[in-house]
Order: structure tokens, then C-alpha cells, then sequence
């Protein structure tokens, strides 16, 4: 399967190296160093679960003159969403299938608009993996996708992804209501994401204080709320399954929200709990601790603030 990856980060560069490991064609879209070191020496995965392995594959800084892709895993950024999708619309052919594997419940809509609504599928990543310098990835834990096309259609392009995915031994799944998919990741994420970025904490100390617990439940009701208000109809005792997700998590574990929070790199904020408050205000649903939350973190959204910067 031709697969382009526009975003060779952590979540890209994770996917795309066992994909190319298991015989796709495969082909990355970096830049500068990264660019670089990929075509010099290939990518470099240093997993915690699989050990580590390099691919060479090819690498692009532009995808003009590109033959069409049969499938674009589109895994940039959420703040690069329109940017990005410009820039695959060389290999975006007839049946090309572009499928977001991004934070938020919003990209999937701005995609359609640039690339057509066709095109577009919706998915759901399952992984901590972050870019740990030039031409190198490090995955921590977890590494599974759930995805499918956004009107529920069942599509050749969809099952020969899942298939090359079985190939490549990521666990995956089709989802046949991947609206409701996409929100049950974004109700945990903007918690879970929320809540390490705010207290600069791990899961297992949140879990054990009482008041961060509690405040860890408020987020996770305030966006059941805001799904039913939706039309998305998250499943009973979703709340309940969140809490229990967070007590089975690694102790250490933290989110790529706190990761770039304490890296100094702009955050996806807006795709997460501004995107929450938004909806909130539109729907007339209170939601006084997301708003805490997003209020917290907004001085960082693009960066350090001078004044911590200095």
C-alpha cells in the first residue's frame, strides 16, 4: 500500500516506521534536521515495549511531482491542520483516502474543506510516542488505531489499510461510528491532558490526591456533557470507565500536552479545551473547570511567556 505520512513526529513516525517495516511504501514528509537525518540514516525507533530498530524509507520535503497515495496517514499538529492539508494535495488522487489521526473532534471538518469530504476518514491513536531529536523516535507505551470512514461507510481503502496495519502488527480496528469514536478520545484526552499539563503531575500522583481526582471527574462530566449536547451519545458509565483508565495507567504517565508544556513548544490548547469552552458557550452547557483549565494554560499556548522565557 502507498502510504504517505504528512507529520513524522512521535505519532507519525511511530506508525509509519512499522508500517514500512512490514513492507509498505512508505514515504515521510519531514523537514530540516529531521528531513536530513532520515534520509542520511534512516528513522531510528527506540520503543520501551519493542526495542529498537531503523527503516529507511524515503523522505520529502515537498510532496509536488508525487504519484497519488492510496492512503495519507495525516498526523500533524492541530494547529497546522489547514497548512498541511494544502500541502498533500499533490498525492491526493481520485480514491486517495487521508485519514486524521489528530487531537480534537474538528480537524476532520477543515480537512473536507480543503480536500474535499470524500477524501477524509477519521481516527482515533492510541500511543505516547515523541520525536526525541533528528531522525529518531521514542515510543514509551500503547500503539493502537481505531479509525473509519466518516459516514460509517464500509471501503476497500479502509479494510486494505487495516489490513496493512495487521501486517505491520498494530493493533487496529474499524470503527463503523467514528464521530462517536473521535469524542470518546477527546472526552478523556482533554481531561487526562488537562489535568498533567496543569499540575505538571503524572497519572499516579493525580490519582491519589483526593482534590485532583475530583477535579480529573468534574472535566470528565463536563465533557459527557458537552457530547450529548453534540448529538454524540458516549456510552453509560463512561465517566466511571475514564476514572478506571486512569487508575490502570503507568504511574509516570503523562500526556503530549504537558511534553510540549515542558518543552517550551506551542500547544494544541485550542483543538482541546478551547474547542470544549467553545462549545459550552454555544450550547449554553456550564463548564467552569474546563474553563480553569484552559484559562491556566492559555499564557503558554504559543510558547513560554516573555516573562518565563527569560
Amino acid at each position: 500500500m502507498r502510504i504517505v505520512v504528512m507529520g513524522s513526529g512521535g505519532t507519525g513516525g511511530y506508525f509509519g516506521a512499522k508500517l514500512a517495516r512490514a513492507g509498505e511504501d512508505v514515504t515521510f514528509v519531514a523537514r530540516g534536521a529531521h528531513l536530513e537525518m532520515i534520509r542520511a540514516q534512516g528513522l531510528l525507533v527506540r520503543s520501551a515495549v519493542e526495542g529498537e530498530w531503523t527503516v529507511k524509507t524515503p523522505v520529502v520535503e515537498t510532496l509536488e511531482g508525487q504519484p497519488p497515495a492510496d492512503m495519507v496517514l495525516f498526523c500533524v499538529k492541530s494547529f497546522d491542520t489547514e497548512s498541511a492539508a494544502a500541502a498533500v494535495k499533490p498525492v491526493v488522487g481520485p480514491e486517495t483516502g487521508v485519514l486524521s489521526i489528530q487531537n480534537g473532534v474538528d480537524n476532520e471538518d477543515k480537512l473536507g474543506g480543503i480536500l474535499g469530504a470524500r477524501h477524509v476518514l477519521g481516527g482515533m491513536a492510541q500511543v505516547f510516542a515523541t520525536l526525541d531529536g533528528p531522525g529518531v523516535i521514542r515510543h514509551v507505551q500503547l500503539g493502537r488505531i481505531v479509525f473509519g470512514e466518516m459516514d460509517g461507510r464500509d471501503t476497500e481503502r479502509a479494510r486494505t489499510f487495516l489490513a496493512a496495519c495487521q501486517r505491520a502488527e498494530i493493533p487496529a480496528a474499524i470503527s463503523g461510528h467514528v464521530t462517536r469514536t473521535l469524542w470518546e478520545k477527546y472526552a478523556f484526552l482533554t481531561a487526562h491532558a488537562g489535568m498533567t499539563a496543569l499540575t505538571r503531575c503524572p497519572a499516579g500522583t493525580l490519582r491519589r490526591s483526593p482534590e485532583a481526582r475530583l477535579m480529573y471527574r468534574r472535566l470528565l462530566e463536563e465533557m459527557t456533557a458537552l457530547a450529548g449536547a453534540s448529538g454524540i451519545v458516549l456510552a453509560d458509565g463512561y465517566v466511571e470507565q475514564s476514572i478506571n483508565l486512569l487508575d490502570g495507567m503507568a504511574e509516570n504517565f503523562f500526556s503530549s500536552l504537558h511534553y510540549d508544556l515542558t518543552h517550551g513548544k506551542r500547544l494544541e490548547l485550542e483543538a482541546l479545551h478551547g474547542h470544549a469552552v467553545r462549545l459550552g458557550e454555544r450550547h449554553g452547557i456550564p463548564t467552569p473547570t474546563l474553563f480553569a483549565v484552559y484559562a491556566a494554560l492559555l499564557p503558554y499556548r504559543d510558547g513560554p511567556p516573555d516573562a518565563v522565557a527569560r
